[in-house]
């Protein structure tokens, strides 16, 4: 049996000694500033409204939103493997931030409740980030940037979805994200066997419609990388008023057009040994 204080040769004048009364210890101690937040702008609390939760009320273990809690903070802590709850359940500083004294819901609790969430579900708690976004201004913007970016979440194993996407150069999902300043709008899981583009007109669209709902008058920039140049999309922001700054692809036609504007740029920059750039 390992004594409660062990004692060590002494440094100096200082004495050494090991205490192991120290009580429980855990490493997510951020969890209960990620707490309080949630409770100054009850997110989870809005999410769990428009969750079907099925289960027999007579029977229910597990509250709905302390599971809510519970997979969300667990992500931000960076547990994205829902097996990581089978030790994550004990620990005492994700019960305190959940609101729960008791062992929280196990992996197969919290898999089923993720396995209920339809598409319809995930509209609707967009629209719930769509709401906070407007809540968090006092008047209405003069303007709004949504910036739309795809990027790579590496896959590990064989899971549903997954292929290999030549520019990353390994198996990824491909989500797309909109922000608009600090502010994320969209997380919307994509594979990788999809353009940036994917969907991003819809989206783009249904953001574009609830805004306007509550700030008419604000001027929306659609804003995105040469992914995000097409034709039919860019022609809708035309039909809707809707401004836009994105990239485009390199080409012949390009190349030719910016030759000589190429080259007076090279000229001045070898005349005067600094950075600089062509004004049209």
């Amino acid at each position: 049996m390992v004594p409660e204080k062990l004692t060590f040769s002494p440094l100096s004048r200082r004495q050494i000694e090991a205490d192991f009364s120290g009580g429980h210890i855990t490493s997510d101690a951020g969890l209960l500033l990620l707490r309080e937040v949630d409770n100054q702008h009850q997110l989870t609390q809005r999410l769990a409204t428009v969750l079907d939760d099925a289960r027999n009320p007579v029977l229910v273990r597990h509250k709905l939103q302390t599971m809510i809690r519970q997979r969300v903070f667990g992500v931000a802590a960076g547990y994205e493997d829902l097996n990581d709850h089978e030790t994550l359940r004990a620990d005492q500083a994700l019960q305190t931030a959940t609101g729960e004294a008791a062992i929280l819901a196990g992996k197969s609790t919290l898999c089923r409740m993720e396995q209920r969430v339809d598409r319809q579900a995930v509209v609707k708690a967009h629209e719930l980030m769509w709401h906070h976004f407007i809540e968090q201004h006092d008047a209405p913007p003069k303007e709004i940037v949504l910036d739309f970016d795809g990027t790579d979440v590496p896959v590990h194993g064989d899971q549903p979805g997954k292929f290999f996407n030549a520019y990353y150069d390994h198996h990824c999902y491909f989500p797309l994200y909109v922000f608009c300043g600090r502010h994320l709008l969209v997380s919307y899981l994509r594979t990788s066997n999809r353009s940036d583009s994917r969907h991003s007109w819809a989206i783009l669209a249904l953001l574009v419609k609830f805004i306007r709902q509550y700030w008419p008058d604000t001027r929306i920039v659609f804003r995105g990388d040469s992914g995000f140049y097409r034709p039919r999309l860019l022609s809708w922001c035309d039909r809707n008023n809707v401004d836009y700054l994105v990239g485009i692809s390199k080409n012949s036609r390009l190349l030719k057009e910016v030759d000589v504007p190429s080259m007076l740029v090279r000229k001045a920059h070898n005349e005067l040994g600094e950075k600089v750039c062509a004004t049209y």
